[in-house]
């Protein structure tokens, strides 16, 4: 019974998806559902990606927090259309969700929408937002074993972002087999070792995103 109504919520929030993405192709809006565990760097990176390419692209952002508007405010102090999402105690956003924020944005001024997604390692990867991809961030504090623990986060994501490259000296982290195991789990798997502290590997991230949003918007 658990699993069929787990299922069931599962086909209903694929449906919604697949209408946002519809909404989305229509007005050539290039979508990211940014995940990662709580304080990987997740806002930190939006911060730098808003700051590296908002003369390129027309960017908007939606927040996803159990409580309060931090993560927002950090945003919209930097001039962008932001809309937070409390998601009470659900620790995921979902189609459905995002769909609800379509009237506070103006979506014919939007060339890029980044959804910070709320801090966690399993819930997010299983739901659909009507993203073009998902992208995943794992900082070095956190451990290099996370993609055999938390493999259907590697295999849903299409660029895997390892932040705090920095702290490699300080902590435990093993590259190699944090990055084998990812692409044991997604063969096809971007990665890129980055640090929003001393902007290590940022340019990289910010090629590779431009390429892939103007890749959408000529089709």
């Amino acid at each position: 019974m658990k699993i069929s109504v787990v299922r069931n919520v599962l086909d209903a929030n694929e449906r919604i998806a697949q209408e946002n993405r519809a909404m989305f192709d229509e007005k050539k809006i290039f979508v990211i559902n940014l995940m990662s565990g709580p304080g990987a760097g997740k806002t930190s990176l939006v911060e730098k990606t808003i700051t590296a390419l908002k003369d390129k692209f027309r960017i908007a952002v939606i927040e996803g927090d159990i409580q309060d508007t931090h993560d927002a405010d950090r945003v919209a102090a930097l001039g962008i259309p932001v809309v937070q999402i409390n998601t009470g105690t659900a620790c995921h956003l979902d189609g459905n969700m995002i769909k609800d924020a379509f009237p506070e944005l103006n979506l014919d001024q939007i060339d890029l929408l980044i959804v910070e997604n709320v801090g966690n390692l399993v819930c997010p990867a299983e739901f659909k937002v009507g993203e073009n991809f998902k992208a995943m961030i794992l900082s070095t504090p956190e451990g290099g074993d996370k993609p055999s623990k938390y493999p259907l986060m590697f295999q849903e994501s299409k660029v895997l972002l390892i932040n705090k490259m920095d702290l490699i000296p300080y902590v435990s982290f093993d590259l190699d087999r944090a990055k084998r195991d990812a692409l044991g789990l997604n063969k096809d798997l971007k990665i890129i070792e980055v640090s929003c502290k001393t902007g290590e590997g940022l340019d990289e991230w910010f090629t590779w995103l431009s390429e892939q949003i103007e890749t959408f918007k000529n089709k």
